[in-house]
């Protein structure tokens, strides 16, 4: 399936940093992330835990879909989604983040 460029365009990825990392009080899989994206802070909810300890998470900056509709996943608001590169068994799974440091907000294009 493609997509055409227009739709491409409406999607608004940043640069964000890792602030907190929590157990999810609801779920065995999943970490709450308090994260700055420069202009502001937002609460994610992500299934990271079978791959990453909150002290690899903490610090590290990562990509973020920001304009994604807010769910509510066990309880909790997440207001948007880290992007993660993931293998055909989901047995990996790998932050995205820019090769370098790079302001907090800038935008993926």
């Amino acid at each position: 399936m493609t997509i055409p460029f227009k739709e491409w365009q409406k999607l608004d990825l940043r640069v964000a940093k890792i602030l907190e990392v929590k157990p999810h009080p609801n779920a065995d899989k999943l970490y709450l992330l308090e994260i700055d994206l420069g202009s502001e802070k937002r609460t994610l909810v992500a299934g990271l835990k079978n791959n990453y300890s909150p002290e690899d998470l903490k610090g590290k900056l990562c990509v973020v879909f920001t304009n994604l509709e807010p769910a509510t996943i066990r309880g909790v608001k997440s207001e948007g989604m880290i992007l993660a590169a993931v293998n055909k068994d989901e047995s990996k799974i790998f932050i995205l983040q820019p090769e370098q440091y790079i302001e907090l907000g800038s935008r993926i294009s």
